[in-house]
C-alpha cells in the first residue's frame, strides 16, 4: 500500500521489492526551466494546503496528496528518485522515533506521503520556521514540537515532555538531530536527542538517510537555491533500533547507517558520472 504506487502508474517496483524507483524522461519544457516548474508547483501546493488549513479541512489524506504532488513534480522533471525499505513501516506495530539527517527542505515536503500512510507522526521544528509566511500554517497542521534553539536544556525538556505525550498517543516523532540543514553529514553535529526520547518512550528508532541536494540552498535565500534535476533523490529507512543501556551503541549504529548510505550513494553517483 505504497502511496506513490497507488497514485502514480509510472512508479515501478524494482527487483528488490523493498525499493521504489521513480524515473522518466523529462519533456522539452522540463529540461529548459526545471527550477521555475519545481518552485511554482511547490508554492502552489503550499498555498492550496494553507487554504485548506484555514478552512479546517486539511486531513491526513490531503497532507499525503500535497506531499505526493512534490514527488510527482520530481518525476515530471526527470529526477532519479529511489525510496528504500519503506515496507518496514507497514510491519512496525508501535510508534517510533524517526531519526534523519537533514540536507534540504525537500525531505520535509516528501516525508508525509512516505510515512503517513503507515504512521501518524509529528516533527520537531525550530520556532523560526513557524513564522514563515503561508508555510507556517501547513507546519502547524502537523502539531509540531517547537524548540527555540537558544536554551538546550529547555529544548530537551520540551522534546522529552511533548515527545513522550505523542508516543503515548500512538503518534511517532520525527527528529533531525543536526541543528541545521547541511549538505555534508558530520556525525559530530548529530546529537542523541532521538535516541534518548526513544529510550524513555520504550519505542524503537527508525534511522532515515536522505540525499536531497537536488533542492539546493541559496546564497541569499537559503530555501530557494538552485534546483538541479540531474542530482538523484534518495530516501532509505533503516531497520528498527531498540535502545538498551545508555544508548551509545544504538546512536553509533544509527549514525553508521546514515553515513554508509550517503557514502554508497555518493560512490554510485561518481561511477555513473565517469561512465
Amino acid at each position: 500500500m505504497l502511496p506513490s504506487c497507488r497514485c502514480n502508474p509510472s512508479v515501478k517496483n524494482m527487483p528488490d521489492t523493498n525499493t521504489i524507483s521513480i524515473k522518466k524522461e523529462p519533456s522539452w519544457l522540463a529540461r529548459k526551466i526545471p527550477g521555475f516548474i519545481f518552485y511554482s508547483n511547490a508554492v502552489l501546493s503550499v498555498v492550496a494546503a494553507s487554504q485548506r488549513v484555514h478552512k479546517g479541512i486539511y486531513s491526513t489524506k490531503n497532507k499525503i496528496q500535497s506531499s505526493l504532488s512534490i514527488l510527482k513534480s520530481l518525476e515530471y522533471l526527470g529526477v532519479d528518485v529511489k525510496i528504500e525499505n519503506q515496507a518496514i513501516l507497514s510491519r512496525l506495530k508501535s510508534p517510533c522515533v524517526f531519526v534523519s539527517n537533514h540536507m534540504s527542505v525537500l525531505e520535509t515536503f516528501i516525508f508525509p506521503c512516505l510515512i503517513m500512510p503507515y504512521k501518524a507522526y509529528t516533527v520537531v521544528l525550530k520556532r523560526s520556521l513557524m513564522r514563515y509566511p503561508v508555510f507556517k500554517h501547513v507546519l502547524r497542521s502537523l502539531d509540531p514540537i517547537v524548540v527555540d534553539r537558544i536554551n538546550p536544556r529547555q529544548d530537551f525538556r520540551t522534546v522529552m515532555e511533548e515527545g513522550l505525550a505523542n508516543l503515548k498517543n500512538n503518534i511517532s516523532v520525527l527528529i533531525f538531530p543536526q541543528t541545521t540543514r547541511e549538505l555534508r553529514f558530520d556525525p559530530k553535529k548529530f546529537n542523541t536527542l532521538g535516541i534518548k526520547l526513544a529510550k524513555r518512550g520504550k519505542v524503537p528508532v527508525i534511522p532515515v538517510a536522505v540525499k536531497t541536494d537536488a533542492w539546493g540552498m541559496g546564497r541569499w535565500a537559503k530555501d530557494f537555491g538552485k534546483f538541479d534535476p540531474s542530482k538523484p533523490v534518495r530516501v532509505s529507512f533503516g531497520e528498527p533500533v531498540h535502545i538498551s543501556g545508555n544508548g551509545k551503541s544504538e546512536h553509533r549504529s544509527t549514525v553508521d547507517f546514515i553515513r554508509t548510505k550517503l557514502s554508497d550513494w555518493e560512490t554510485k553517483a561518481e561511477i555513473i558520472w565517469l561512465n
